[in-house]
């Protein structure tokens, strides 16, 4: 699965879902039309979380994880399974 794609998994606004058998309430907030965002996850109950800016250029896109491993970052996008409300 692409890191687009796993993106896109995630709503806009805030939402909870799971990663490692955590909880997290995690906050999408979207700019330039929807051409960069910023993602916010925080383990609910512990202290765990995740931040990373995602930008889209003609080019390519772009992930830059907010002081913290990119692997991590990808994990978390790659593994965290929403919780359907």
């Amino acid at each position: 699965m692409n890191l687009r794609r796993c993106i896109t998994r995630i709503p806009s606004g805030y939402s909870e879902g799971m990663f490692n058998d955590r909880k997290y309430g995690i906050t999408r907030t979207d700019f330039n039309n929807g051409k960069s965002l910023k993602i916010y996850a925080e383990e609910l109950g512990g202290t765990d979380f995740i931040s990373l800016n995602f930008y889209r250029t003609e080019s390519k896109d772009v992930l830059k994880p907010c002081e913290m491993p990119r692997e991590k970052v990808i994990d978390f996008l790659k593994n965290f399974k929403p919780i359907n409300g």
